[in-house]
């Protein structure tokens, strides 16, 4: 069954005092999903969301919902509602009353808003809160109210821009299974923004890169993680070791100084590539057994696991294990060809690699905060 497009943005520019913010962004959003478009500060998915929303106007480029143009109609004749990082919830008014606002506006029946008001406060599991000051509530309260009022309304497509992002780290969990729970029960689609790349893959249907004004990649989460297209995309989701490489033929890629069996393909022969290799994928052997050798230079418990950094040839790779493994020990470490994912040069080439930044970064930290102590 062909997926109904409820969103559609061709070719959306836009840009502040003459600096561009969104370059040429094309993008279809279907009905009832949960799109999230994620990247760091300034990439361009808040401005992307208030397109969608009429908020902003693009300079370039059309907004499409349901097939209409829709680029010039103002936010209140669109069928979408936004929620905010602060939830700009009336302080005057009770839960209910904050809740009822959008019928209240409308001019709906009294019954109606009962009725309806009643099902969001279950909606958001705030049944017993109706007759509550939001001014008494807390955060992730606040939030579940400002969901629901954006809820009432009945908008096909709910935007949420940053919304759990002043929630503390327990709350933020509950509330994105929140999350999921009422997209589930409303079929709304579902268009959030985060900078948050662990919200974005346990949300989403579908997750939307971004940096600097431009798309970098459009996939299902797991596709995003093990599929990136470059390294900015496999920097930027989860922890990755970006190695250069050169692809020999298919199924073969040679880095550090040794080749190894692959599954990609269609290459051109010799081609300089990058090569991801995520921390889990790497396996702790002896020495003598490992398909490279290296001297651990850090070890950090994180819980389930060890963090280490492994020196190989002037690298520094990140290695994630159950076992222990001592600081100033020498390993080996065997990958499997599967874990081996190759990506055609980019302009974010050689940006990222290995972990020798951490410890620049952290020498340099180190320095700023004796500096300021001398000077007190």
């Amino acid at each position: 069954m062909e997926k109904h497009k409820i969103i559609e943005l061709k070719g959306i520019c836009k840009s502040y005092g003459g600096e561009k913010v969104l370059s040429d962004i094309s993008l279809d959003i279907y009905d009832n999903e949960f799109v999230t478009m994620l990247g760091p500060s300034g990439c361009g998915k808040t401005t992307t969301l208030r397109i969608i929303a009429g908020f902003e106007h693009p300079d370039k480029g059309s907004v499409y919902f349901d097939g209409k143009d829709i680029t010039a109609l103002p936010p209140y004749q669109r069928h979408v509602n936004t929620v905010f990082q602060k939830y700009a919830l009336f302080p005057h008014l009770n839960v209910y009353e904050n809740i009822a606002f959008g019928l209240r506006v409308a001019k709906r029946p009294e019954e109606e808003i009962r009725e309806q008001v009643k099902e969001m406060l279950r909606l958001v599991n705030l049944s017993s809160f109706e007759k509550r000051h939001v001014t008494t509530l807390s955060g992730g309260q606040q939030q579940r109210v400002a969901i629901a009022r954006a809820l009432i309304n009945k908008p096909r497509v709910l935007l949420l821009d940053e919304p759990l992002g002043a929630l503390d780290l327990k709350l933020r969990k509950d509330m994105q299974q929140e999350l999921k729970n009422i997209r589930k029960q409303t079929g709304i689609t579902f268009i959030y923004v985060t900078h948050d790349q662990e919200e974005a893959l346990s949300l989403s249907d579908r997750v939307i890169v971004m940096n600097a004004g431009e798309i970098q990649q459009v996939g299902a989460p797991i596709d995003i993680y093990n599929e990136p297209v470059n390294a900015y995309v496999a920097d930027f989701i989860g922890e990755s070791n970006i190695l250069d490489g050169v692809m020999l033929e298919d199924y073969k890629v040679r880095l550090a100084g040794h080749t190894f069996d692959c599954v990609d393909k269609g290459f051109e022969a010799n081609e300089p590539v990058d090569v991801v290799i995520r921390p889990e994928d790497v396996d702790v052997v002896a020495p003598e057994k490992g398909m490279l050798t290296g001297l651990v230079t850090q070890v950090t418990f994180m819980g389930v696991h060890y963090e280490i950094i492994v020196e190989i040839d002037h690298f520094k790779w990140m290695i994630q294990t159950t076992d222990y493994v001592a600081p100033d020990s020498r390993i080996g470490i065997y990958i499997e060809p599967d874990a081996f994912h190759v990506m055609k040069k980019s302009e974010y080439s050689d940006l990222f690699g290995d972990y020798s930044s951490y410890s620049f970064e952290h020498e340099l930290l180190s320095e700023n905060v004796d500096e300021e102590a001398l000077e007190e």
